[in-house]
């Protein structure tokens, strides 16, 4: 194995302790302490899980963390009307509604998601700071994305002039990896189910980004020799067996760097949250 191993336990700690540094400024110098609101609806597990690693990093960052759990029967009206009510809440800075929600209100998803105040959206899911990053405006970014992008940065790899690829072009990763490579001045493509000769675009990137929830989907023969090579896919093919989009260990032969799954990008999005809180605040207060 010849690539270098990106894993994310340490470059998640580099963000966090810079969030934790400007945390203690917002305290110091502004009598602020951040706020985040974790809504969660029913009691999937995986949920329960994700929603306690975020308490435990808000606990760890001295932000003030709540948990809203909601009973799986929860409607549509009585889930807005908690976040109108957080909207309001001077002391809670951002929000996230956990999802997936329970199957009687997840069509509903957007509307839902569409109430958080824009300056609130911790996630980056609202339209509105969806428009601000393509426009290239300051804005609370989707946290997987942005966490790869930090991660290359920490990292020391080069963005400005390479060619990336991006392999999915959901609302989550892909298309909002897509205004975050260009800002850094990459050249990028996206590719999806319906590319031809995909194999042939992916050989093209100096970074490739996989993102299309499909196990260890990417082969080596797909990947430039040399490329750097971002996983964000978590795919569950054994009762405790989790593997990436990418076929991990022939990729690492190919690839000059590589994140791993698990213990690569999944680590980067907690962290990322805890800078959108931080984000939020300076949004919000006007600095």
């Amino acid at each position: 194995m010849s690539a270098r191993i990106l894993y994310g336990k340490e470059f998640a700690a580099q963000i966090k302790e810079s969030a934790r540094i400007e945390i203690e400024k917002l305290k110091n110098k502004f009598h602020v302490t951040p706020g985040l609101a974790v809504i969660i609806v029913g009691e999937n597990p995986a949920s329960q899980v994700y929603v306690r690693n975020k308490h435990k990093s808000c606990e760890e960052l001295g932000i003030n963390s709540v948990v809203v759990e909601m009973a799986e029967t929860s409607t549509k009206e009585e889930l807005l009307a908690k976040i109108d009510e957080l909207n309001a809440d001077k002391n809670i800075h951002g929000i996230l509604v956990q999802l997936p929600l329970p199957d009687a209100i997840k069509n509903h998803s957007d509307e839902i998601l569409n109430r958080i105040d824009p300056l609130k959206d911790v996630d980056g899911f609202h339209p509105m700071n969806v428009g601000k990053l393509v426009t290239g405006s300051p804005a609370l970014v989707p946290c997987t994305p942005a966490g790869c992008v930090e991660m290359l940065n920490l990292a020391g790899i080069e963005i400005d002039g390479k060619r990336a690829v991006i392999i999915g072009r959901s609302n989550i990763v892909g298309k909002p990896m897509l205004h975050l490579l260009m800002a850094k001045n990459a050249t990028v493509t996206v590719c999806h189910s319906h590319t031809k000769k995909l194999a042939e675009v992916t050989r093209e990137a100096d970074i490739l980004v996989a993102a299309m929830g499909k196990p260890q989907f990417v082969k080596a023969d797909m990947i430039k020799p040399g490329a750097v090579v971002i996983d964000v896919g978590i795919n569950r093919i054994a009762p405790k067996k989790l593997v990436g989009d990418v076929d991990f260990d022939a990729a690492a032969e190919v690839a000059s760097a590589i994140t791993p799954v698990p213990g690569g990008v999944g680590l980067l999005t907690v962290a990322m949250l805890m800078k959108n809180v931080v984000t939020a605040v300076k949004l919000q207060i006007g600095v």
